[in-house]
């Protein structure tokens, strides 16, 4: 029953969380915009059915000069955004437009699709979503294959209770940790597959 609630259960929850933080997405707009130039971050992830999608996030890089590396771009304002996970906000956007969930495995890039094991692709079974089980074990201090492997055991083991555990879990992280660096963001390795990091 809960899997087939789940979803509408979430995009209510992402309605309702956006009309209590418009303020909040009101005074970010030109803050984020004075700060890097630009509002939003807009880049294709792979959704549910191996579909993509076009993820939002706040930007939080100036526009690249010369040899910048991602890391000299990134603004003041951008590391407290990554820090306390408020750069995720517009995510809530892409849940009302049914791309994700608010729990699910995490959002990744279209150049992954052919790097994938046939076990690991499972992880497209169900929507993303802006936290998951991946990311409340280990998030960046695990391995690729480790995080996959959570989020296939997601796809198999989600019930309500399990995505209440992460919700407390995030919101824990999200309070103790002032150092988060997301999949697909600046200092994170690419996943290269699993016959390049056996290497074959």
């Amino acid at each position: 029953m809960y899997r087939v609630i789940k979803f509408p259960l979430e995009w209510c929850c992402a309605a309702v969380l956006l009309v209590l933080l418009s303020p909040l997405f009101l005074i970010m707009i030109p803050v984020s915009y004075l700060a890097s130039g630009g509002v939003f971050f807009c880049q294709a992830r792979v959704k549910k059915g191996n579909m993509t999608f076009t993820l939002f996030k706040f930007q939080t890089m100036k526009p690249k000069q010369g040899e910048q590396s991602d890391t000299e771009r990134v603004t003041p304002l951008g590391t407290f955004l990554r820090r306390t996970s408020l750069d995720e906000l517009p995510q809530l956007l892409n849940v009302i437009r049914g791309d994700m969930g608010l729990i699910g495995p995490r959002p990744l890039l279209p150049e992954y699709q052919t790097r994938y094991s046939p076990y690991q692709i499972r992880r497209h079974e169900v929507r993303p979503g802006i936290t998951g089980w991946a990311q409340v074990h280990g998030r960046n201090n695990t391995t690729w294959e480790e995080r996959l492997a959570y989020d296939v055991w997601y796809v198999d083991h989600y019930d309500m209770w399990v995505d209440l555990r992460i919700i407390f879990k995030t919101i824990r992280l999200l309070l103790l940790s002032g150092d988060r660096e997301e999949q697909g963001d600046i200092s994170i390795e690419s996943f290269r597959g699993e016959r390049e990091n056996n290497g074959e």
